[in-house]
């Protein structure tokens, strides 16, 4: 199961992005955003996120 980022909580820091070690999350259109095909689900994301906007989808 992939991990996704609420929008509404995310407060755009870019923390989560450099931590995944697969390069699943990128920046569109100014807001974060979790590639579930390449997502593998260790969940280093969401222990990272200080704003706890990411959970598992």
């Amino acid at each position: 199961m992939a991990y996704k980022i609420d929008a509404g909580t995310c407060v755009n820091c870019g923390t989560c992005e450099p931590d995944c070690p697969v390069g699943a999350i990128s920046e569109n259109g100014g807001h974060r955003e979790i590639d579930a095909t390449k997502c593998i689900s260790c969940g280093t994301c969401a222990s990272e996120c200080p704003a706890t906007a990411i959970s598992e989808a």
